[in-house]
């Protein structure tokens, strides 16, 4: 009952972070060309926005018993022996996050004004099958590595945390812009491959789905590799919780 019930908050949390992360890119239009600001310097907008949006999701997710909208993080947790999940929650929880996935992206497709809508769409790969590959692991790995150090070993306040997560976040998304999208977050890129009818095909399991997974997990193992005490700290220290 426990997994099922962390499957539900995992694809009400997908479903919700789909839905707002998608409207980044016109939100941030709309204010930078309020307040006149053009070029790199709206980043700064969007940065807020994540800020916001992290925010706001670590409480959500917190109410919902710890839900997840990145099936990565969860691989990146349970590779570094964070996580509470076994292989079969995680079988349960994945399919949760891109069923919630697909909903959010249906969702702000209806209802995103027709002048935005040319801003929806999701990842798309940009470059050749095996490069976008590449490339998505890659951020995925560095994400993920930022990711464990900013929340285990990084300051204690939630703000500046938050703040941290926000920028590195965004400067992925810049990074890998060219490449794939990016997306480092299989959910979300299942959701818009649905949409756009190309979620069954072998490049998308491929780009957007192995190579986080693995880029994911060998985040972990790194870290484990560098904070084994860490690692056994917080294992210990959520047995007792649990």
């Amino acid at each position: 009952m426990g997994v099922v019930k962390a499957a539900i908050g995992d694809g009400v949390l997908t479903f919700m972070w789909v839905f707002c992360a998608s409207t980044l890119g016109a939100t941030t239009s709309v204010i930078a060309a309020a307040i006149g600001i053009q070029g790199m310097a709206s980043l700064l907008i969007t940065i807020s926005l994540v800020f916001i949006l992290l925010l706001i999701f670590g409480v959500i997710g917190d109410a919902l018993g710890g839900a997840s909208f990145n099936p990565t993080g969860t691989a990146t947790f349970y590779a570094a022996g964070l996580g509470r999940d076994s292989l079969i929650s995680a079988a349960v929880r994945f399919p949760a996050q891109a069923l919630g996935a697909v909903g959010g992206a249906m969702a702000i497709v209806e209802v995103m004004p027709l002048e935005h809508k040319h801003k929806l769409g999701g990842p798309s790969l940009k470059v050749d099958m095996h490069t976008g590959a590449i490339a998505e692991g890659v951020l995925t790995f560095f994400t993920s590595i930022l990711v464990l150090c900013i929340i285990l070993k990084g300051p204690k306040s939630p703000l500046i945390k938050n703040f941290l997560l926000s920028t590195s976040i965004v400067t992925m998304v810049v990074a890998g812009a060219k490449y794939t999208g990016p997306s480092m977050n299989p959910a979300n890129a299942f959701g818009w491959a649905y949409v756009n009818k190309r979620h069954d095909t072998w490049e998308h399991f491929y780009v957007y789905w192995i190579c986080p997974f693995v880029g994911a997990i060998f985040a972990g193992w790194v870290f484990r590799l560098f904070f084994p005490h860490q690692s056994k700290t917080k294992v210990k220290t959520k047995s007792k919780k649990a």
